[in-house]
């Protein structure tokens, strides 16, 4: 591998590591507003839930006040009928005794059941507020930790795009140019391949002799003649030479 090579293959991994940084930092607003939306729904079902619990306790307050206002009357009602001058306004006031018992029955047997619903409403009510407390501890705990995260990843960033400048500086401008270009045809991805068993590993095709031979010999730049990235060329090392290098 030439020099010009190696120093190219380092740009493209700084490429990578700013583009893998830069996808991390436009994701993680994304994520707060999911787990921000996902609150917003539990927070809306608690209010509907209270809602409802709110309409029971008031329907059941309106018809026991009502029940008072019955029973008050049938009370005046009983008085009025010791005074009745004969059976025809004696019956009327038992009709209407009976009308009103019958009303007031009616409302009790709504209570009962207002009571019945309200006893879930109010449990599902206290469940869901405790489960409401603890996803917003939850959900600022994430914030602050992707707040430091995100201050992370551009710290790192700056960091990295400096390598990159410098690295960039030791490259010929004609072959940073073609990095350049090579790099936008592909959409950003891989400029630099290696060859293993005579094949480019990014487009798969198998190359011509003498351009292997050649590209074994390290003494220029060379690219791939399908996809026109550029290739570099290790050489394999055997067991005998892994030792001595030991």
């Amino acid at each position: 591998m030439t020099v010009e090579i190696e120093q190219v293959t380092r740009l493209q991994s700084l490429d990578k590591k700013i583009a893998d940084l830069e996808r991390e930092v436009a994701t993680l607003p994304k994520h707060i507003a999911q787990i921000e939306k996902t609150l917003d729904s539990h927070l809306r079902r608690l209010e509907a839930d209270r809602a409802a619990l709110v309409a029971n306790q008031k329907e059941r307050k309106q018809l026991e006040d009502d029940v008072k206002v019955e029973t008050q009357k049938i009370s005046k009602l009983r008085d009025q009928m010791l005074g009745a001058k004969n059976n025809e306004q004696y019956r009327a006031f038992q009709h209407e005794i009976e009308y009103i018992e019958k009303e007031i029955r009616t409302a009790e047997d709504r209570i009962l059941e207002l009571m019945t619903e309200s006893e879930p409403l109010d449990a599902a009510v206290k469940k869901a507020q405790a489960a409401l407390n603890e996803e917003k501890r939850q959900v600022e705990a994430e914030k602050t930790r992707t707040r430091e995260r995100t201050a992370q990843d551009q710290a790192e960033m700056d960091q990295v795009r400096g390598q990159r400048a410098e690295t960039a500086k030791k490259i010929p401008a004609p072959t940073m140019n073609l990095y350049t270009r090579i790099r936008k045809k592909w959409n950003g991805g891989v400029a630099v391949a290696e060859v293993v068993n005579a094949r480019c590993m990014a487009c798969q095709i198998i190359l011509r002799p003498q351009h292997v031979q050649d590209l074994r010999k390290g003494d220029h730049v060379m690219q791939c003649e399908n996809c026109g990235r550029f290739l570099y060329y290790n050489p394999p090392v055997s067991v005998e030479d892994a030792a001595t290098a030991k």
